[in-house]
């Protein structure tokens, strides 16, 4: 049985992500009320792994997780990439006429704004999880209250679904990763079969400095497929740039990762995995 560290409650989107992910085996969910508090777990018990949102099709990066990962000493060995579909659900003797608020973590009324913006009645209030909505709309009664959650965590909550697939954009994806202790990694993915490598370093405040790295990984046949530049704090105008770059030769990848290291400041291998 995998220990699997979550932000989240069951029925969220990174336990509905852990279950596709680990497809066919037997999960013992660590539910966790922020990401701080799944890398905490993890480093507390080196064999359970987490499962965490790295960047959204509609929101974009989740931009503290990069920073959380690159300090929290484990190791990407998988991503998982998962359609976002959102409903709106209440207790099941409840309706639409006496429904008065509706609940949600806040990205997810976001993306569900046009849906709220037909419902003006509705008072919208933020929350910290989708799935936790549900919950507690369901442990405490929350008459006239409806939640913004996943489908499974209606099921799983027995709750009543009002109208389903209410997201704006039906091309909502989210990008989860795969992270581990590097002592469980090998055990995760083979080496043989990766061919995706997330790295992170800086660059002197020099001209030019990162299009030399990006010639180089050209030369070797590394495909970027996605760079992200966060700033140093207390370093002005310095900046840690986080790249996934993608790879048909693993040898080749090596040799260009030798390379842009004399070019480089505090580079570091996030991971390297199979992507999808």
């Amino acid at each position: 049985m995998k220990r699997i560290a979550i932000q989240g409650l069951t029925g969220s989107f990174h336990d509905i992500a852990a279950h596709q992910y680990f497809k066919d085996e037997q999960l013992q969910l660590i539910c966790c009320s922020s990401f701080e508090q799944v890398f905490e777990n993890l480093k507390q018990d080196p064999t359970a792994i987490g499962m965490l949102a790295i960047e959204n099709t509609i929101a974009g990066s989740l931009l503290h997780n990069y920073e959380l990962l690159r300090d929290s000493g484990t190791t990407i060995v998988g991503e998982h990439k998962l359609h976002i579909s959102h409903c709106c659900c209440c207790l099941p003797e409840d309706d639409w006429t006496t429904i008065k608020e509706i609940h949600s973590h806040p990205v997810a009324l976001m993306q569900c704004r046009r849906f709220i913006n037909q419902h003006p009645n509705l008072k919208a209030v933020e929350t910290d999880d989708t799935a936790g909505a549900a919950i507690y709309i369901k442990e405490n009664q929350c008459k006239g209250w409806a939640a913004i959650c996943s489908s499974e965590a209606a099921r799983i909550n027995g709750m009543r679904i009002l109208e389903d697939h209410i997201e704006d954009n039906k091309h909502n994806f989210t990008r989860f990763l795969v992270v581990c202790n590097p002592m469980k990694a090998d055990f995760m993915r083979p080496l043989n079969e990766v061919n995706k490598a997330s790295l992170v370093f800086s660059l002197p405040h020099e001209e030019g400095s990162l299009s030399q790295v990006l010639s180089i990984l050209s030369f070797y046949k590394i495909n970027l497929t996605k760079i992200q530049s966060l700033p140093i704090i207390g370093r002005e105008w310095e900046y840690l740039f986080y790249v996934d770059v993608t790879y048909n030769d693993l040898t080749r990848y090596r040799q260009s990762v030798d390379a842009i290291a004399p070019l480089t400041r505090e580079l570091k291998i996030l991971g390297e995995y199979l992507g999808n």
